[in-house]
């Protein structure tokens, strides 16, 4: 695919997104880095949906580059793990830590642009379909820590 400069201005500004959110922050005294959503994790219910919101929002940005099934399956993979995975307590913050969606999406969009596979673009049903699944994961996440966060100020309130 040969790209535009638009679409070179695109893919460095969807960089520059995804490390912000996963690696713009270091830790003193080691090489490794979090992002913002490290820290947003932290924030029960609300910091895991802000998180898969984000990622989202790469993903239809990414949507303009016309890429096959398989990638954008992979990205909704990543991003459907991070959501699920990362949102249970504690775990799910260490688990944030090292996961890096965004990163891995961002890497898989530049490395079919270095060398693209020789398929058609992806139909609107299945991108629809695949937006469907992530809102569908999206809205269950948020129900259930809702709901959790309900039940325990139910019980702290006895």
């Amino acid at each position: 695919m040969m790209l535009t400069h638009p679409k070179i201005a695109k893919l460095q500004q969807l960089r520059k997104l995804s490390d912000l959110w996963d690696r713009s922050l270091g830790i003193p005294g080691t090489k490794f880095r979090v992002g913002l959503e490290s820290l947003f994790g932290l924030l029960p219910v609300g910091g895991d949906v802000l998180g898969m919101v984000f990622s989202v929002y790469l993903l239809i940005q990414a949507l303009e580059f016309n890429l096959p099934k398989s990638i954008l399956a992979r990205m909704v993979f990543n991003i459907i793990v991070d959501g699920v995975v990362g949102s249970i307590p504690i775990v799910g913050d260490i688990f944030d830590t090292t996961w890096k969606a965004n990163t891995k999406n961002v890497n898989l969009l530049e490395a079919h642009l270095s060398d693209p596979v020789k398929s058609h673009k992806s139909e609107q049903w299945f991108i629809s379909l695949l937006l469907g699944v992530l809102i569908l994961v999206l809205v269950v996440v948020a129900v259930i820590f809702v709901g959790a966060i309900a039940l325990a100020v139910r019980v702290f309130q006895h």
